[in-house]
């Protein structure tokens, strides 16, 4: 599925997006849970410095 988002923003003003994903930990069972996201290039670092 990941696959035909990219494909899509490819088209147009797509290539100004990335898709990011970002893992985190959950302090109450320990297990691993992703954040998922699609952003203009120019703010992908403060999505990661903010989640």
């Amino acid at each position: 599925m990941a696959k035909k988002v990219v494909a899509s923003l490819q088209k147009g003003g797509g290539k100004e997006h990335s898709k990011v994903i970002k893992m985190s930990k959950s302090k109450t069972t320990g297990g691993f849970g992703f954040k998922t996201e699609i952003v203009h290039n120019d703010k992908v670092k403060e999505w990661f410095d903010k989640n």
